[in-house]
């Protein structure tokens, strides 16, 4: 594995390189007609799931320096809400973008000291138990990649698609 700068981030970058594995093991298979439907009109779609786990990619990249910007930041900033009137980019161009920009985010993990990770960052939550500083946002950003992926690994079950294998890719380096 490779060693972080920050000792703070010892438990962010397993996490993040796992989060890696598990979002392309949750997508095998997932065809682009199934990306886009949704249980009952009730629950997001794949496409947005997997739009929002890029937004935190480069939420955590550019929080950390990188000056990359999401091609469909229009569709799912902040967790924007799904709109069905929308058009939204296909899986492969989403796909395609996860591994543009994860290779990136994962140097600057790499890379970024611990007083970078102490700078305040306001999120504007004041929740007293929780500062807000760089290193809680990216805590964040990982939580809820977490999340996105359990997502997609229940919505694919849903679809009848065989459960995820756990066939990790020792060449995925980031």
């Amino acid at each position: 594995m490779d060693t972080p700068k920050s000792k703070k981030l010892d438990i962010i970058i397993p996490a993040f390189r796992g989060h890696s594995q598990n979002f392309l093991m949750a997508l095998d298979g997932i065809s682009e007609d199934d990306a886009v439907k949704r249980v009952e009109g009730r629950t997001n779609h794949i496409v947005w799931m997997v739009g929002n786990f890029l937004d935190m990619r480069y939420a955590m990249g550019n929080i950390l320096g990188l000056q990359e910007e999401f091609e469909y930041k229009d569709f799912f900033f902040q967790g924007k809400a799904l709109d069905e009137n929308l058009h939204y980019p296909s899986l492969q161009n989403l796909k395609a973008d996860f591994h543009k920009i994860s290779p990136l985010v994962y140097q600057k993990l790499l890379e970024v000291s611990d007083d970078e990770l102490d700078k305040a960052f306001p999120m504007g939550m004041n929740i007293e138990f929780f500062p807000e500083t760089v290193l809680n946002f990216i805590g964040m950003c990982i939580g809820r990649e977490d999340y996105l992926c359990g997502q997609i690994g229940l919505m694919r079950r849903i679809f009848g698609y065989e459960g995820m294998k756990y066939d990790f890719d020792k060449d995925l380096k980031y």
